[in-house]
C-alpha cells in the first residue's frame, strides 16, 4: 500500500516516507477555491500556489508583478477547499530575497493569514540567511534550484540551467546546503535529467522536478498547462492531460447560439 494512501492529511514528515519508500510525489499548481477543491479530491500530494498566478492569473508577462497580498488571497481560498493536500506558496519576489527580517514577516504572513502549510523560495546560498530565520520560527520550507523564474532578467533567458559544469557543482552545493539548512524539500526546474537524478540520489529530502526528468522524488506542472486552458506554453517538458481551452471554448459558443436563438432557458427552466 502507498504511503499516501494510509494517512488522511499529507504532511511534511509524510513526503519524507514517500522518498524513502519510493514512491512518487505528484503536485499540481492551484489558485482559487474551485479547481483547488477539484485538484485534491483528484489525490493530489502537493498543492503549490505558485507565483506563476502572475502569469495565468493576471496576465503578466513574468512572475515579478505579483504582490504579497495576491499571493495570500491566492492562498487564502486554496487552503479552503482542501482536506488533504499539503498546501505550500511561492513567496512573491521582494518578500524575501536580501533581507532575513523581511523574509521572516512575509513567511508569517501567508501562515498567519492563508492557514497554508508551508512557503517556497527560489535560490541557494544567497537566500540561505531568510531561510534559516524563517524556520526558526517554525515554518517549513522548500526550496527551489536551476531555473529560477524571479531570477529571469538576471540571466535573460529560460533555457535549461546548468548545463556546464561551474553552474551544475553549484547547484549540486546549494542543494546540500538546502538540505542542511532544514528545507522540507525542493523543487529542481529545468535542469538536465543527468544532474537531477544526482542530486536526488544524494539527498535525503524529496526532490520535485520540472523539467528534470524522470529521477527525481516528484513531478510538479502549472495545472493550467497540464490541462490545455493555456495553448501557448508548450516546452519539452509538458504533457495535456486534456485540451479544456477548446472545451470551454466550445461551451461558450453552443451556449451563446442556445442564447441568441431564445432557445436558453426552455420551458423545463424556467419557474
Amino acid at each position: 500500500m502507498s504511503v499516501n494512501r494510509e494517512v488522511k492529511r499529507i504532511t511534511t514528515h509524510v513526503l519524507q516516507a514517500m522518498k524513502a519508500k519510493g514512491e512518487k510525489i505528484a503536485m499540481l499548481t492551484a489558485y482559487d477555491f474551485s479547481l483547488a477543491g477539484i485538484i485534491d479530491a483528484g489525490g493530489i500530494d502537493i498543492i503549490l500556489v505558485g507565483d506563476s498566478a502572475s502569469n495565468v492569473i493576471h496576465g503578466h508577462e513574468t512572475t515579478l508583478p505579483i504582490t504579497l497580498d495576491q499571493m495570500i488571497d491566492h492562498a487564502s481560498a486554496v487552503v479552503r477547499a482542501v482536506s488533504r493536500a499539503l498546501v505550500v506558496v511561492d513567496l512573491p519576489f521582494g518578500s524575501y530575497q536580501g533581507n532575513s527580517k523581511l523574509a521572516l514577516e512575509s513567511a508569517i504572513r501567508i501562515m498567519k493569514e492563508s492557514g497554508a502549510h508551508a512557503v517556497k523560495l527560489e535560490g541557494g546560498a544567497q537566500v540561505a540567511d531568510s531561510i534559516r530565520r524563517i524556520l526558526s520560527a517554525g515554518i517549513p520550507v522548500m526550496g527551489h534550484l536551476g531555473l529560477i523564474p524571479q531570477s529571469i532578467y538576471k540571466f535573460g533567458t529560460y533555457a535549461v540551467r546548468a548545463k556546464e559544469d561551474a553552474e551544475a557543482v553549484q547547484l549540486e552545493e546549494d542543494a546540500k546546503l538546502l538540505q542542511e539548512l532544514g528545507c522540507f524539500g525542493m523543487v529542481l526546474e529545468k535542469i538536465p535529467a543527468h544532474l537531477a537524478k544526482k542530486v536526488s540520489e544524494s539527498l535525503f529530502i524529496p526532490t520535485i522536478g520540472i523539467g528534470a526528468g524522470q529521477d527525481c522524488d516528484g513531478q510538479v506542472l502549472v495545472t493550467h498547462d497540464m490541462l490545455g486552458i493555456n495553448k501557448e506554453f508548450s516546452p519539452r517538458f509538458l504533457r495535456r492531460y486534456a485540451d479544456l481551452y477548446d472545451t470551454i471554448k466550445g461551451a461558450v459558443e453552443h451556449y451563446v447560439k442556445d442564447v441568441k436563438a431564445s432557445d436558453f432557458p426552455n420551458d423545463q427552466e424556467q419557474y
